[in-house]
């Protein structure tokens, strides 16, 4: 990320963050830069703020709606992540001690500034979701060919690697091929992005087993750190919003599996009762109490059934 005139992305209200500047927004998240070197200093490094909000997003649409606590709830769930998976990462500092502004402590980190690489980096370990839909079509996921006669939930024999180029907030994330990723990123640099994301599917895949949930499929996003000239992972990691997370207890393969995500914002905002049209290019309606409350339930029970932490 450089430095910009003008906030980028998506069009959200900012914050003032004494020391920070807002320069960009993405759909549930804000992003701000030291205002003047005592935080590089006091940090080490090029840096940045990542703030999550509470907002959500459905449908490539954020929603007029929040979900309370949502933004704090994934921030402490992937800052937990991160201390287990073994690989290097982003964070610097998460706590108002280390440089994060009281106003955002619990919802904020401090983290190196990444030249991040075009490609969301996908592990799915589970049939589901845009890769079911493309097995049923083709027998692949992302041109990777498959056993005949899986079904919805089905268990992989192995992990695999199924990229997407990152979209323009607004738009879908486009499936792509492994050869696409050599094509934009170089040979040497797509085979670490494959390894290093089997790698976390791996480890959380049997901590959230262990825990009596089943990781179906996660993204995470990587960049090249230039203090360090390593590929550091980014972004947030394994939470609601970037993964798919089951209840290993109802598991049941052939039918779509409950999930520990904004299903049940999906499910209303698909139902008669919203009235909504996904089609159309009408913004979606607010969100009724009840599915705000339930929503904010399924992030907590996700939050405390992985971390084994209670959500004060």
């Amino acid at each position: 990320m450089t430095d910009t005139p003008a906030p980028r992305g998506f069009n959200a209200g900012t914050l003032d963050l004494p020391g920070w500047k807002h320069v960009y927004s993405g759909k549930v998240r804000d992003l701000y830069e030291p205002a003047d070197e005592s935080i590089i200093q006091q940090v080490g490094q090029e840096c940045v703020l990542v703030v999550a909000s509470d907002r959500i997003s459905a449908y490539d649409h954020v929603l007029s709606s929040e979900i309370p606590d949502k933004g704090r709830i994934l921030t402490q769930l992937s800052l937990w992540w991160f201390d287990q998976l073994g690989v290097e990462h982003h964070v610097l500092a998460s706590t108002v001690e280390g440089g994060v502004p009281a106003e955002v402590e619990g919802r904020a980190m401090i983290c190196k500034k990444l030249d991040m690489f075009p490609v969301e980096c996908i592990a799915r370990g589970y049939l589901t979701g845009s890769g079911l839909q493309e097995y049923r079509a083709a027998g692949t996921v992302c041109g990777i060919p498959l056993p005949e006669g899986l079904v919805d939930g089905s268990r992989l024999k192995h992990a695999i690697f199924t990229p997407s180029a990152k979209a323009e907030v607004g738009e879908h994330d486009e499936n792509i091929t492994y050869d696409e990723v050599v094509a934009l990123v170089g040979d040497d640099i797509a085979g670490r992005l494959s390894e290093l994301t089997l790698k976390i599917y791996t480890t959380a895949e049997r901590i959230a087993r262990e825990r009596g949930i089943i990781l179906a499929d996660t993204k995470v996003e990587f960049g090249y750190d230039a203090v360090s000239g390593s590929i550091t992972l980014g972004d947030e990691v394994l939470t609601p919003d970037s993964s798919r997370f089951w209840d290993a207890a109802t598991y049941k393969p052939g039918q779509a599996q409950p999930s520990y995500d904004k299903q049940y914002v999906r499910d209303w905002l698909t139902s008669a009762e919203s009235g909504w049209d996904k089609s159309s290019d009408t913004p979606p309606p607010a969100l009724p109490a009840e599915v705000v409350e339930r929503t904010r339930s399924r992030y907590v029970e996700a939050y405390e059934k992985i971390t084994g932490k209670t959500f004060a």
